[in-house]
């Protein structure tokens, strides 16, 4: 999927917290695909290019990212957007979902789970906001830049030098592939965030709203989750480390397979999609428990 098809394809879903944007493909058992900061479904193109023969995949637009619109006021914390995927759920008549979730959409996949355990058939989590390592440290001079200003800055100079947006200065930290992200991707995830000063806003509150309490507070019903659950985790990953892919193991009962991914980091699912999508398929097909790491 190219950045037009991704285009031409975007629906928008009316539900009670904004016009959720989304775009679909396949036709099977629902997938929903949750993506990071500041990302957006354009993320998982090349994951539904090699799963959506087996299911209708749907990637959203969490609110305050990519194309989703969103009234001024309204929360973007991790619980609102656990919320709205609910109410996106409902808008679509989806019935049970695989869940799949990377950095900040794992942490919300958490919270759905956590609190819809009855509308997942799977859940699948990449690295990701996890219990209090939320927000990550490596994350915090971001924040600190989004409470400033300066986040904006460097998000104008990203769009404006695809390169310095593969640069280790920019989004190139999460990628291991040196050409990743590509120019394409960089507008696509870049443009909609800088648009109009709304944009903007809501992009710098979904920044500030991080709050680890919200993570910690599910770890009891992430003990009881009996879904079943498959963690891939990069290991190169300088936001979360690999020894939180083994606490989601330790904690949540469904887990059925830690897969570790070698030199891979945050952002793999777009830059080595086949690392996720060999395991999907086999979770998609067979989501009995068989637990291994």
């Amino acid at each position: 999927m190219d950045a037009e098809t991704f285009h031409a394809r975007r629906r928008f879903a009316e539900t009670p917290s904004g016009r959720i944007a989304y775009v679909e493909q396949g036709r099977g058992p629902a997938a929903v695909f949750l993506h990071g900061v500041p990302l957006n479904g354009f993320h998982w193109r090349h994951v539904i290019d090699a799963v959506s023969d087996i299911h209708r995949c749907i990637a959203l637009d969490l609110m305050g990212l990519g194309y989703t619109e969103i009234a001024p006021d309204q929360d973007v914390s991790f619980t609102a957007q656990a919320r709205m995927l609910a109410e996106l759920c409902d808008a679509l008549d989806l019935g049970p979902i695989d869940l799949v979730g990377n950095d900040s959409g794992g942490g919300i996949a958490q919270l759905f789970a956590a609190r819809h355990p009855e509308r997942l058939r799977t859940l699948t989590l990449t690295n990701c906001d996890t219990h209090d390592n939320w927000p990550p440290e490596a994350v915090r001079p971001i924040i600190e830049a989004a409470r400033s200003g300066a986040l904006i800055d460097a998000a104008r100079l990203m769009l404006a030098d695809p390169g310095f947006a593969r640069s280790p200065a920019g989004l190139g930290v999460a990628y291991a592939d040196p050409s990743a992200p590509t120019d394409e991707a960089v507008r696509v995830y870049l443009e909609p965030l800088l648009a109009t000063p709304e944009r903007i806003e809501s992009m710098r509150r979904y920044w500030l709203s991080f709050d680890c309490a919200q993570t910690v507070a599910i770890e009891p019903a992430l003990r009881r989750l009996r879904v079943p659950t498959l963690v891939v985790w990069a290991l190169a990953d300088v936001f979360f480390d690999v020894r939180w892919a083994h606490w989601l193991g330790a904690t949540i009962p469904g887990v059925t397979r830690v897969v570790e991914v070698p030199e891979a980091k945050l952002f793999f699912p777009e830059d080595r999609p086949e690392a996720l999508v060999g395991p999907l398929r086999e979770l998609w097909t067979n989501p009995s428990p068989r637990r291994e790491s």
